[in-house]
């Protein structure tokens, strides 16, 4: 009775945007939500409670799902991306910029957090053959959906439209200069996303879009996409090569060069492709990274530290 719910529509960087379904404005962020973890906090599309005033954000509300990534770089920080999600739009290109193991990385995303991913294969108009795009993406995991358009054309989004049904939050995820903020700005009836050309000779995208905000859309502006604790998402992107190596020798096989290897018959008979174990190996080198907690990098970090001054310390000594 006291307060009003209201969803954060834009993140700055100590505040935020948000939305009461009567206006948009922006709100100052405390100093004690500062003192709590990143993951604590209220990223763009949270629903929050605010004062009747309009001034403070009084308390986050509790999430359905929470879309988040390692800090890009070396550091080993949270960066919560988007909340309350619950489509996922995989953007990828017709042309060089397709890459089979980066639809697998975002699909081991979308399964941890039981969200719906289709994948959306955009500059169509410009593919001699987009069908081998379409089967490509398609073969990555049964029942994928997968819709083709171009992201300038309005008549050829009634596929991706489906998705956006009343009430449902959709996120965009992929490289620069696939169309995501073409694609937005498209199915807004209205500029609402900053565009920009690609690069001809390589097909490449500038990084045009690199804030997070809810428009129609959610879309995520992501320079790199490093997954965090996500094995049970990886397990399930890479489910056949689960089932296989349960048939191995060894329970504890590596599928390198171990006799008996399942995974590894598979692959010399044809029937896996070799391309999908690499990409398995280095998702679950990450995700056992990121299971780590913050604080065990932290003391494992200063435990070196410490044997490295002793050492320093003895070495001394001994001139």
């Amino acid at each position: 009775e006291q307060s009003i719910p209201a969803r954060v529509v834009a993140i700055q960087r100590s505040g935020l945007t948000v939305d009461d379904g009567e206006q948009a404005f922006e709100l100052p962020l405390g100093g004690k939500w500062f003192q709590l973890p990143p993951e604590s906090r209220p990223t763009v599309g949270d629903w929050v409670l605010i004062d009747t005033a309009r001034t403070t954000v009084v308390r986050l509300l509790e999430r359905e799902s929470v879309f988040q990534r390692m800090a890009a770089g070396d550091r080993s920080d949270v960066q919560l991306i988007a909340a309350n999600v619950d489509v996922l739009f995989i953007v990828t290109s017709a042309n060089e910029e397709f890459n089979v193991s980066r639809l697998e990385r975002y699909l081991a995303v979308a399964l941890e957090m039981h969200l719906q991913p289709v994948v959306v294969i955009t500059k169509a108009d410009l593919a001699s053959d987009v069908d081998v795009y379409v089967e490509a993406a398609k073969v990555v995991r049964a029942g994928l959906p997968v819709e083709v358009v171009d992201a300038r054309d309005p008549s050829q989004l009634d596929g991706v439209q489906a998705w956006c049904a009343r009430g449902q939050t959709v996120a965009l995820v992929g490289s620069s200069g696939v169309g995501k903020s073409t694609l937005v700005n498209t199915l807004s009836g209205a500029s609402v996303q900053e565009t920009s050309a690609i690069r001809e000779r390589d097909s490449s995208g500038r990084h045009t879009t690199s804030h997070r905000s809810l428009h129609l859309l959610d879309v995520p502006g992501i320079r790199e996409l490093k997954i965090g604790d996500l094995e049970t998402g990886v397990r399930a992107m890479f489910d056949d090569i689960e089932t296989l190596a349960q048939q191995c020798r060894f329970t504890d096989c590596g599928h390198e060069s171990e006799p008996g290897c399942a995974v590894r018959e598979a692959i010399d008979a044809g029937e896996l492709d070799a391309r999908r174990l690499t990409n398995y190996h280095k998702l679950m080198r990450e995700q056992r990274w990121a299971s780590e907690t913050i604080a065990e990098r932290h003391k494992r970090s200063r435990d070196f530290g410490k044997a490295v001054r002793q050492h320093l310390s003895l070495s001394h000594k001994k001139r």
